[in-house]
């Protein structure tokens, strides 16, 4: 992809920068409605505000939301590359810490831990900043499919 391309891409992320992110290529990004703190090329944080339909039964937040904030945040790193290339989740591997609840907001940060031409391995941790507890950090590999 072009300087240009991977600039228009940031810029698209930056423009929300204490705004709810709308838009997304990503259907469950738009539906998870996160906030973006900061985004630079390869590494994002944005923060989500724990709504009623993203508990379990228990009312914390269900661990399937959690991982798929990881993964979907992961995805919009490797997007945030402007790579030419398709990438896509081949394993997902996560730790699970401790609760939030509805109501609580919580960060997601995401950094790249390798990246090769055919795989790129990500880190995402996931924070309950008013307890300054880490609930979740997660690991993924992401493979070009081009």
């Amino acid at each position: 992809m072009e300087q240009s391309e991977t600039h228009e891409r940031l810029l698209f992320l930056q423009s929300f920068t204490g705004k709810e992110l709308s838009g997304s290529p990503s259907n469950y990004m738009n539906w998870l409605k996160p906030t973006v703190v900061h985004a630079e090329k390869g590494a994002l944080t944005f923060s989500y505000l724990i709504r009623n339909e993203m508990t379990n039964p228990n009312g914390i937040l269900h661990g399937g939301v959690t991982a798929g904030i990881i993964d979907d945040l992961i995805g919009a790193t490797v997007y945030s590359l402007g790579l030419n290339d398709a990438f896509t989740t081949v394993n997902n591997s996560i730790d699970y810490f401790s609760p939030a609840k509805e109501g609580d907001l919580i960060i997601a940060k995401t950094s790249i831990i390798k990246q090769g031409r055919k795989i790129i391995n990500l880190q995402c941790e996931v924070f309950l900043p008013k307890k300054n507890r880490l609930i979740a950090r997660g690991y993924s590999n992401m493979l070009n499919v081009s």
